[in-house]
C-alpha cells in the first residue's frame, strides 16, 4: 500500500481536496486529509509530494500513438492500409509499436490514456483500440479495451487516395458506407471484415466518424440515424456552422486538430471558436492532438489556446478527463481521482492551467510509477 501526502488533489468532479492520496492494488483507497486517514495509514509507504499539485491522468481520445511513429519514415507507418478502401477487420492494436518515442512525449504532458486509431485513407479503415500510456513492454500490458470502435471517414482523405479504386465523389464514399453497413444487417457474415461490421450491431460498438466539413458531418449524423449505430464526430472542424443540428443529433464529438496549417480545403474554416460555441451550446466535447498531426505533447497548448479564445477552464479540463472519458466509454475507471477508480494521476509542479512553466514530475498509472 502507497500514499502520496502533501498535495493539493484536483479530482475533476469534486473540486479540489487537500492532502494525502492513498493507493492498494492499482486503485485509489483514500483522497483527503492525513489525520482522517483510515487506521492502516501507519503501515503505508508515503511519498511526500512538497505542495504539489495532482490532476487526473489526461487522455487524448484520438491518436495515432505507436501506429504512425515518429523519426523513422515509412517503417513506422502502418495507420493507413490503403489496399482496399474498405477494411473493418483491421485492428489498430496489431500495428502499434509500444516503443515509439511518441510515448514519452505524451507522459511529458501528463497523458496517460489514448485511443489509437487507424488512418482516416480508408472509407473504413479498421478498428481502434484503447491503451494506457505504458512504454516500453508488450501491449497486451497496456490494452484497455481492442476493439475499441469502428473508424469510417469521410471527405478529401478517402478521395484523395482511392481515386483509382472506385472512390471518386462524396457521394461514392456514402455510398460504400451504407452498403457496408447494410450487408452488416441483412446478410450473414462470410468474412472477416464483414464480422468486424455485424459486431458493430451485436456489441453496440461506436462507430468513429473522421468529418471536418460541415456537409461531412450531416453526412455521417444521417447514415448513423438511419443504421443506428452510436456515432462519434471526429474533427469537426466546420462543426460552428452547424451547432443547432450537431446539438441535436445527441452524438459525441472530438474537436481538433486546430493548432495547424489550413493544408486542405475541408480546414478552410477551421477556428478556435468552435470550442467556446459549442460549450455554449451545450455540446459535450473532448480535445485531440490527432497525433502525429500535431505532437501529443501538444494536448495542453491545443487547450490552453481553446481557453484564450473564451472557452471556459472548467469545460477545458473535462475535455481531456471525465468528458474524455466518458467519450470512451470508460468513465467508470479513468478521467477523475476518486475512491475505487485507476490510480492513474501526474504531479505538476504548478497547475498546468495557469502556468505554462508547470512540469508533470510523476506520472503514476495503475499505481505504478512510470516516469
Amino acid at each position: 500500500m502507497k500514499g502520496i501526502k502533501n498535495i493539493a488533489v484536483e479530482t475533476v468532479t469534486a473540486g479540489f481536496i487537500e492532502d494525502c492520496v492513498i493507493i492498494y492494488d492499482k486503485t485509489i483507497n483514500y483522497i483527503g486529509s492525513l489525520s482522517d486517514a483510515p487506521d492502516f495509514a501507519e503501515e503505508i509507504e508515503w511519498t511526500d509530494g512538497n505542495g504539489q499539485i495532482v490532476f487526473p491522468g489526461f487522455i487524448d481520445v484520438h491518436t495515432h500513438l505507436g501506429i504512425d511513429e515518429e523519426g523513422v519514415g515509412k517503417e513506422g507507418d502502418d495507420f493507413n492500409e490503403t489496399s482496399n478502401p474498405i477494411t473493418p477487420h483491421l485492428r489498430a492494436i496489431d500495428g502499434i509499436n509500444s516503443f515509439d518515442s511518441g510515448y514519452y512525449r505524451a507522459l511529458k504532458a501528463g497523458i496517460t490514456t489514448v485511443q489509437v486509431l487507424p488512418g482516416s485513407a480508408n472509407v473504413i479503415g479498421g478498428l481502434t483500440a484503447i491503451i494506457k500510456v505504458k512504454p516500453d513492454r508488450p501491449i497486451e500490458q497496456q490494452c484497455i479495451k481492442s476493439p475499441a470502435a469502428l473508424k469510417i471517414a469521410f471527405g478529401e482523405n478517402p478521395k484523395r487516395f482511392h481515386a483509382n479504386n472506385g472512390v471518386v465523389t462524396r457521394m461514392g464514399v456514402a455510398a460504400k458506407i451504407r452498403e457496408a453497413f447494410w450487408r452488416a444487417k441483412n446478410c450473414p457474415p462470410q468474412s472477416l471484415a464483414e464480422q468486424a461490421l455485424a459486431d458493430v450491431f451485436a456489441d453496440d460498438l461506436p462507430v468513429r466518424a473522421h468529418a471536418h466539413r460541415a456537409d461531412d458531418i450531416l453526412t455521417a449524423i444521417r447514415i448513423a440515424d438511419e443504421f443506428g449505430f452510436a456515432l462519434s464526430i471526429e474533427h469537426a472542424t466546420d462543426g460552428i456552422r452547424i451547432v443547432d443540428q450537431i446539438k441535436a443529433s445527441g452524438y459525441n464529438v472530438v474537436v481538433g486538430p486546430t493548432a495547424t496549417g489550413k493544408s486542405k480545403v475541408e480546414l478552410a474554416n477551421q477556428s478556435w471558436d468552435t470550442y467556446q460555441a459549442f460549450e455554449r451550446a451545450g455540446i459535450p466535447f473532448a480535445i485531440t492532438t490527432d497525433h502525429p498531426v500535431i505532437p501529443i505533447e501538444e494536448l495542453l497548448t491545443a487547450v490552453r489556446h481553446a481557453i484564450a479564445h473564451g472557452l471556459s477552464e472548467e469545460a477545458a479540463l473535462k475535455s481531456i478527463t471525465i468528458q474524455a472519458a466518458k467519450h470512451l466509454g470508460i468513465d467508470d475507471c479513468v478521467g477523475s481521482i476518486e475512491v475505487g477508480k485507476d490510480a492513474d494521476f501526474v504531479l505538476w509542479s504548478a497547475s498546468p492551467f495557469d502556468n505554462f512553466r508547470a512540469k508533470a514530475t510523476t506520472v503514476i498509472i495503475d499505481g505504478e510509477t512510470i516516469q
